[in-house]
């Protein structure tokens, strides 16, 4: 193919993302009208658990490795370094856990805290294996993984909900999920346990240290108001929220793609000091990223409260109110992660912790109050308003190092066309109310077809670029003669 590398490995990523969220919909739709909210909200305490200790038991060295593999000097050493130090914290993390399991109270009254065992267990031998084929640079192959992954676990987990295993048998489809890609990821790891110095662990320490902090700060905003909704309320509301959380993550399709693709390359032009290729990309990144998120905001207003009854059940829709500030958060969580991402991949992770540490802090300080005085509700704004203040101070905080420019041209594109659309699909809804499920998607379709007719016809630089994709793919023959 035809296709520049950054490219190539985005639109596999982006492929997978669309594949895993179409299966991923379905998926989730028969749980929640299958097993309820309650039982969903266990798994989803597990599943927050697990990717907090995971965290912990990682240490930041995956990062650190994957950063030091990328800069093409003593690579395998480093991955050796790497395991060893992953293979130690796992050990100690588990230990850890069974001397405090009955703190643990929700896992085991619900049965996973066995399934969390095995689960970091695999992750001791998966993360490793991931790591080392991310710091090689071949993203399109882990994300291909990544994606087999999130496929397996859904192959696994309806069957075994069908049979009545609930709880037990999604946790311990993410397991099998896990598994699964390992092994297909294997056949393209070509690092080998090398002999390793002191030095090479102080290297991975120095550099994992502030990654670990601000990933921690990361997981923290992602999975700490699950584990405080399930504290100062019950499994039902945290069913309720991670439904409508995921939900939102729609609006993420572009930026995971690219943000997970432009890691690698960061570092090397870092490396190199090819400061304009840095900026160049940051601000192309954030256009593609806003390319979706923009308009899923402004369609999910609209839409949002129909979206959640008709496809999960009535009682999910008493969420929309939280889904309406959670498509706030993702569209804020593009410049918060692209900005601590680059720092990150700049070497300069301490500027990236700082920034999150403070957001870190208000987010669990605000989470606390709003919980308790707004539920669900409380749980989302505390994260509108902490991830916000975390973005200022990272887009400060990368301001010293390059010239962030944002492409204005294109923004404007993108936010006339999601008016537009906005109008539309209003307009829509006065003359032909979503009374089903049909004229709901109905409405969807029309809005996607009017924001994708605008954004093509007003941005010439995406518009060339789409159809410059498809020839090279070669399928131009799609390509409207129009356009």
């Amino acid at each position: 193919m035809k296709i520049d590398p950054i490219q190539r490995q985005s639109i596999i990523s982006l492929f997978w993302q669309i594949a895993f969220t179409a299966i991923g919909f379905l998926s989730t739709m028969y749980f929640a009208r299958t097993v309820g909210a309650a039982v969903l909200g266990s798994y989803f305490l597990f599943f927050a658990y697990f990717t907090l200790i995971n965290m912990v038991t990682d240490g930041g060295f995956g990062g650190a490795a994957i950063k030091r593999i990328s800069e093409g000097e003593n690579s395998d050493a480093y991955f050796s370094a790497y395991f060893v130090l992953r293979l130690t914290f796992t050990i100690a993390g588990i230990l850890a856990l069974l001397v405090f399991m009955d703190y643990f109270s929700e896992l085991n009254e619900s049965g996973t805290f066995l399934w969390l065992l095995v689960a970091l267990l695999v992750s001791m031998v998966s993360g490793p294996i991931s790591s080392g084929v991310a710091g090689k640079g071949r993203m399109g192959i882990r994300n291909t993984c990544e994606g087999i992954s999130n496929i397996l676990r859904i192959l696994f987990q309806i069957p075994a909900v069908y049979l009545g295993y609930e709880t037990a048998g999604l946790a311990g489809g993410m397991i099998a999920g896990m598994i699964g890609a390992a092994i297909v990821e294997y056949r393209f790891f070509d690092l080998h346990f090398a002999h390793f110095k002191w030095e090479h662990i102080k290297s991975l320490f120095a550099f994992s240290f502030w990654l670990f902090l601000t990933s921690g700060g990361a997981l923290v905003f992602s999975q700490a108001d699950t584990v405080l909704i399930g504290y100062f309320m019950n499994t039902e509301d945290v069913g309720i929220y991670r439904i409508v959380l995921q939900f939102t993550a729609i609006a993420t399709f572009s930026s995971y793609a690219l943000r997970s693709t432009l890691w690698p390359r960061v570092s090397q032009w870092g490396k190199i000091n090819e400061i304009s290729l840095i900026e160049k990309s940051l601000g192309r990144a954030i256009s593609y990223s806003l390319l979706l998120a923009l308009p899923v905001l402004v369609g999910g207003i609209l839409l949002g409260d129909h979206l959640l009854g008709f496809f999960y059940g009535a009682d999910f829709a008493s969420g929309y109110q939280a889904l309406v500030v959670l498509l706030i958060v993702q569209v804020i969580n593009i410049f918060q992660y692209f900005f601590t991402m680059y720092l990150d991949a700049l070497d300069r992770p301490q500027e990236s912790f700082k920034a999150t540490a403070v957001g870190v802090g208000a987010n669990i300080l605000l989470n606390i109050i709003l919980i308790q005085l707004m539920g669900i509700n409380g749980a989302a704004i505390a994260t509108l308003v902490s991830l916000a203040l975390n973005a200022l101070l990272a887009w400060r905080a990368l301001s010293k190092y390059i010239t962030i420019r944002l492409e204005v041209g294109s923004l404007s594109n993108i936010l006339v066309s999601s008016v537009i659309m906005g109008a539309v699909v209003g307009f829509y809804r006065l003359i032909l109310p979503p009374s089903n499920i049909w004229l709901t998607l109905l409405a969807v379709a029309l809005g996607g077809t009017v924001y994708g007719f605008l954004i093509l016809k007003l941005d010439r630089n995406v518009c060339d670029e789409m159809r410059n994709i498809v020839e090279k793919v070669g399928i131009g023959y799609i390509w409207p003669k129009w356009l």
